[in-house]
């Protein structure tokens, strides 16, 4: 148990244990200020590889390193005290084997401090879970949708709308919370698989695109607050804080060009000195100017 600045910080086990109870609260954080703004709100914070996309402004997460992963997870755990930390092992960290996904979750874990790893995959990881589980690395999975296997699926399209696809989204649910995953991830799926699985796991399931029949939830912060440009169809936009952050931005720029930024206000004064005045142009800038 974690206790950080007299609040206790929730665990896997805290986690695992809301299945059937109140619904699970989650949201993606890359940074101090996100993890800040989210923290007392949800259970979860999410260090997802979708920060390759949501800000580095890759095409998918496949580019996402580790020491990305790292860097960005312990800034979350500094700015956090309530929700448990998940941070995502990224491409390439763990497909390898169950000894490479250890050497790369211990490393997050020990750098950042956080209280889980998620990756995906299902039946071909559940050795690997397993493996990790038996460790002391607590493990979320991820199964439906998963975006590190895009250059297989060929894009980012909903999964299990046939009975093979639904069948395997099933089996792989099953495997992987069956080696001892605490809650299991389900993106972007039909409603009915959606509630199949949550019906069979003994464990959370998380939506993500997959109904509200499942136990909790989880979004990109960024797409619910309105700062991306794309809005995937399983996303309710909370706020349009990109269009509020943009008028900001403009009308920072319009006083800086007009000399009315900083303000007397916004200087440091020395006795004795008076600052002296300025001669403002008559004309608008140019527009090379803006």
């Amino acid at each position: 148990m974690s206790v950080v600045g007299g609040v206790r910080r929730l665990t896997a086990p805290d986690i695992r244990a809301r299945k059937g109870g109140a619904p699970v609260v989650g949201l993606t954080a890359y940074h101090a200020p996100g993890a800040r703004l989210a923290d007392e709100h949800c259970d979860f914070l999410l260090v997802g590889d979708s920060l390759g996309m949501v800000l580095y402004g890759y095409d998918t997460t496949v580019p996402v390193t580790l020491d990305m992963m790292i860097a960005h997870g312990a800034a979350v755990v500094r700015a956090s005290r309530h929700a448990l930390v998940v941070v995502d092992l990224p491409f390439g960290s763990y497909e390898e084997g169950p000894q490479a996904a250890f050497r790369a979750a211990s490393r997050v874990m020990k750098e950042t401090g956080c209280g889980a790893v998620k990756l995906e995959g299902g039946c071909h990881m559940a050795a690997t879970v397993g493996y990790l589980v038996e460790r002391g690395i607590p493990v979320m999975g991820h199964v439906g949708l998963t975006p590190q296997s895009i250059n297989s699926f060929g894009s980012f399209r909903p999964r299990g709308r046939d009975d093979i696809e639904s069948e395997a989204i099933a089996a792989d649910g099953e495997a992987v919370v069956s080696a001892g995953a605490f809650a299991l991830v389900v993106e972007a799926v039909p409603v009915r698989v959606a509630a199949a699985l949550t019906r069979a796991m003994p464990v959370p399931t998380i939506g993500i695109g997959a109904s509200v029949v499942c136990d909790g939830q989880i979004l990109v912060a960024e797409d619910m607050l309105g700062l991306t440009p794309r809005v995937p169809k399983f996303v309710r936009r909370y706020a349009e804080v990109g269009a509020i952050a943009s008028d900001a931005v403009a009308r920072y720029a319009r006083d800086v060009r007009n000399r009315a930024f900083p303000g007397v206000e916004n200087t440091y004064a020395e006795p004795g000195f008076e600052a002296p005045e300025i001669d403002l142009p008559d004309d608008e800038p140019s527009a090379a100017a803006k």
